[in-house]
């Protein structure tokens, strides 16, 4: 075979080989800059720490609280400090019971606004009054009227005393008893044990909260307090009606049977 084809079937040889090795080089540069080009994976969201804290075990209370799960509340029931669309006084506290919300006013335009829940005593009376007093850990005591209906609520009967205060309470961790001209007006703003009522209007309860936010804004509202009971949703104060004393039962799966407003 003369020398000639011979240098040029190697020439063509290793012309091909280094093609290959090119072509493989290539290969793995590109993987190496898809790989660091790739876009990085979402990072898993961590747990909100302000509404951990918020909505979390209250170890200290005298009936300790468990922690809420927040994440399956409407996050505009959340506590939260807001724009005032009440044009009230700072330190007034506002109810309106068109949207669920309850404002406590501040100076410079803003409110802390929390979600309630609203029973059908929750409708019953609008107005203005104040806060005459507040409890923590109150006393569940049904009126006369209903225990008579339902023998089986004599053992928390006015005259045995109530029921103890507990998670269970009708009533919650905290509350605020509203008076209007001196009277008291049976309406109350209170804590709840069932906080998925919260933002809803359900068969009981006047002003319902969830404990943790009750137990916030007691610390926040002095004997004497001005109170606004109102629509908001309808443009103007809602008409104001007496308060009529009705049923309120215990809380059971599903949420509490009855009307209120309690005497307690």
């Amino acid at each position: 075979m003369p020398q000639r084809d011979v240098c040029r079937r190697s020439f063509l040889k290793l012309s091909a080989g280094m093609a290959v090795l090119g072509l493989a080089g290539c290969g793995s540069t590109r993987e190496r800059v898809a790989q660091q080009y790739a876009p990085a994976p979402e990072p898993v969201p961590a747990a909100n720490t302000v509404l951990s804290e918020m909505y979390g075990e209250r170890p200290g209370e005298t009936y300790p609280l468990p922690a809420i799960p927040y994440e399956k509340i409407d996050p505009r029931y959340y506590r939260q400090m807001v724009p005032d669309p009440t044009g009230e006084r700072p330190g007034t506290l506002v109810v309106d019971v068109g949207n669920h919300f309850l404002y406590r006013v501040y100076e410079n335009g803003q409110a802390m606004r929390y979600g309630v829940g609203l029973g059908r005593a929750g409708f019953a009376w609008a107005g203005r009054g104040v806060i005459q007093y507040k409890r923590p850990w109150p006393r569940w005591k049904p009126p006369n009227e209903m225990v008579a209906r339902q023998p089986e609520l004599q053992q928390y009967s006015i005259e045995a005393g109530g029921m103890e205060p507990g998670l269970k309470n009708p009533l919650g961790a905290r509350a605020m008893y509203i008076f209007q001209n001196g009277e008291d007006t049976l309406y109350r703003i209170h804590g709840s044990p069932e906080w998925w009522t919260i933002g809803q209007s359900v068969s009981s309860g006047c002003v319902r909260m969830i404990n943790q936010d009750v137990v916030d804004l007691y610390d926040r509202v002095p004997n004497g307090t001005p109170v606004v009971v109102t629509d908001l949703s309808g443009g103007g104060m809602a008409a104001q009606t007496p308060a009529q004393p009705q049923d309120n039962l215990l809380p059971g799966e599903g949420g509490i049977p009855g009307a209120p407003p309690p005497i307690y």
